[in-house]
């Protein structure tokens, strides 16, 4: 069940919040190398003389890189706090691309030795903001919808990102380019780090436990659907390709990856301007069964115009898949865990989207364009699949360690809506 937010709910809201603004822009800002660090590292490849196999390959050391570091530096992060961990990780990820801007290619083991630095030490910052709204915003309704806004600013910046690289290389090169990125990238990290929540947070207490966040179930079952989300997301983006090669205009690929990216902005404004009651868990079904119904329309790959249209169709319900899965994370994280676990989220998510890649290259080659989509529709069905599967584990959090997010909203209008009070986000009184 949903309901209108009320006006002084909305996105508005929550951005003149204290500090609201400024962690998001930061955060945002932080995350622009590891948004643009395909497209860069191609460009900057291909200046130098390298082929598509090089640029590929360093792609792939720098994903599996940050796929390791992401859920590691997410648990020192709760383990040590957030400026101790995101701040050396952002500068040191940031030398490694430093390295292979000055070097170039022309030593292949130094370049991949400076791509896998710079992907291990990807700062946390997308799971860090996760972890700092509840303390900045407090109510369980102001935080759902800011989930909402940080998938709808992802969007943005994954248009925004790439457009900013193209005019660098324009202006300069694509070694200056990638200098400039990764500057910008330190100091977003530097205004989240240096403002008072992040100075200020803590993680809750936690048990010892190897497996950290993903002793949970309910959190592996989150991650095995959202592998498959990733999966079908980035077979999408190979099969876009292939399609636009079909209709011998390679600038229906733009086309559809920009309806892809408007229909995920308008699904995530749409979702993030209603109050939404019941378990989140069975919304994320509901939500992911829509996701998988809009990708199995792309196999009928009908002239641009309409293909442009069903891209959007495709990402309308991107963006609310995943500010829902935010706030079940947030209930399944054991206490303690809470930034390793949206870490991990991230990771799987990512794996998930290069493996869709790999997958639907082939595909396209023994079957067609129609094949690649086919494979974004099976993973959207999958996806739900292990949503369904996994029912029990996830009808009930093991953990519920954010009481200002997890609770239900009946239960939050029965207490009233007061301060922070996610063990999460207990404050250092020091």
């Amino acid at each position: 069940m949903a309901t209108e937010a009320t006006a002084h709910g909305g996105y508005l809201d929550i951005l003149r919040a204290p500090h609201a603004a400024r962690l998001l822009a930061g955060t945002l800002v932080g995350r622009l190398p590891n948004g643009v660090g395909p497209i860069a590292l191609t460009l900057f490849v291909r200046d130098q003389g390298g082929s598509y196999t090089l640029a590929g390959g360093l792609i792939a050391a720098y994903g599996v890189a940050t796929a390791v570091g992401q859920p590691l530096l997410g648990r020192a992060v709760d383990l040590k706090g957030q400026p101790r961990v995101q701040l050396p990780a952002a500068v040191l990820s940031a030398l490694g691309m430093v390295l292979l801007a000055l070097t170039g290619i022309g030593h292949l083991a130094l370049a991949y030795a400076a791509v896998v630095v710079a992907g291990l030490f990807t700062p946390p910052l997308e799971g860090g903001l996760r972890a700092l709204w509840p303390s900045v915003l407090g109510r369980e309704d102001r935080v759902h919808r800011a989930y909402a806004m940080d998938a709808v600013a992802q969007e943005v910046m994954f248009t925004v990102g790439p457009l900013l690289l193209t005019l660098l290389v324009s202006l300069w090169s694509p070694a200056a380019a990638l200098l400039v990125i990764n500057v910008l990238g330190v100091l977003g990290a530097l205004a989240v780090v240096l403002s008072e929540p992040s100075r200020t947070w803590r993680s809750a207490p936690r048990e010892a436990h190897w497996l950290g966040a993903l002793r949970s179930p309910g959190l592996l079952a989150l991650l095995g659907s959202f592998f498959f989300v990733g999966l079908a997301l980035g077979s999408i983006t190979v099969a876009a390709v292939s399609y636009a090669d079909d209709r011998g205009t390679p600038a229906v690929y733009g086309w559809l990856m920009a309806a892809l990216g408007l229909g995920a902005l308008v699904g995530g404004v749409t979702y993030g301007a209603r109050q939404w009651s019941g378990a989140p868990e069975r919304r994320l079904r509901v939500l992911v069964l829509l996701l998988a119904v809009c990708y199995l329309p792309l196999v009928l790959t009908p002239g641009p115009v309409a293909m442009t249209g069903l891209a959007a169709l495709s990402g309308v319900f991107l963006a609310p898949v995943l500010a829902c899965a935010f706030i079940v994370v947030d209930r399944h994280a054991p206490a303690g865990t809470v930034t390793e676990a949206f870490s991990w989220l991230v990771t799987t998510f990512g794996v998930g989207s290069a493996l869709g890649s790999a997958v639907a290259g082939p595909a396209v080659e023994l079957a067609g364009t129609v094949a690649g989509f086919a494979v974004a529709g099976a993973g959207g069905l999958v996806a739900l699949l292990v949503l369904l599967a996994t029912g029990r584990v996830l009808h009930v959090p093991v953990s519920p360690a954010n009481p200002a997010v997890s609770a239900e909203p009946e239960a939050r209008h029965a207490v009233g809506a007061g301060g922070p009070t996610s063990v999460h986000t207990e404050k250092n009184t020091h």
